[in-house]
Parts: structure tokens; sequence; C-alpha cells
């Protein structure tokens, strides 16, 4: 399972041997500069858009890569119809990230990231 980490740097997900072979892709790593904000879903199956292109997919059971729509570009970690964590980032090869995590760590990370985006924008000013 994918895992997900923020800091002073920025957010990074870390994916699974399994998943980077799914997903086509290494790790994600986003700036704290390109963070914009974060929630927890109940469903995150629900929140994804448009269709996979490079990755792997099974409607309802998994979401592994990159789903491209309206010109926009997001990254899907997404396991069945689980709760998560949806990433709404700016200026970045992604316009989301979309991940499958426990409730209360998505909960926490949304809070984390906020926290991080918060202290930027009163840094900025």
């Amino acid at each position: 399972m994918a895992t997900v980490q923020i800091d002073q740097r920025g957010l990074r997900v870390r994916l699974g041997r399994w998943e980077r072979l799914g997903a086509m892709h290494d790790d994600v790593e986003v700036p704290v500069a390109s963070l914009v904000r974060a929630e927890t879903v109940t469903d995150v199956w629900d929140r994804l858009e448009g269709v996979r292109a490079p990755g792997t997919g099974w409607p309802g059971l998994i979401m592994l890569g990159t789903t491209r729509h309206d010109g926009l570009k997001d990254f899907c970690v997404v396991h069945r119809h689980g709760p998560g964590l949806v990433v709404e980032l700016g200026d970045h090869e992604f316009a989301r990230i979309l991940v499958t995590l426990p409730v209360e760590e998505a909960t926490r990370l949304a809070s984390a990231i906020g926290a991080v985006v918060d202290e930027r924008r009163r840094d900025a000013t």
C-alpha cells in the first residue's frame, strides 16, 4: 500500500513495488509551493475523473497511475471504494493526487498539509 509523507519540503507518495509496476510511475514528490489544499473523503473512487493513461485499472477494484481529464492529469493510487486523501495541486505535473488510506491517516495528513500551506501563505505576506 502507498504511504504518504508531508514535511516542510513537501509531499511524497511512496509506492509499493506492485503499485509502482501497476502505475507505471515512480514515487511522486510535490514541493510545498505546489500544494493548494487537501481533504479526507469517504470514497476516493467517487472522486476519480477521466481516463487512465498510463496505468492499471479495473472498475471498482483498482486505479493506479495517471488519469487524464479536461486537459489535466491526476495521479491515483486508489484501491476499491475506501476512504482516503485528495490533494489539489497548482503549478505541478498533476492537478490532484488521490490515495486510498485509512480515514485516521488521511485526516492527519489533510490537517498537516493544511498547516504547511497556511505557513507558506503566512511567510509569503
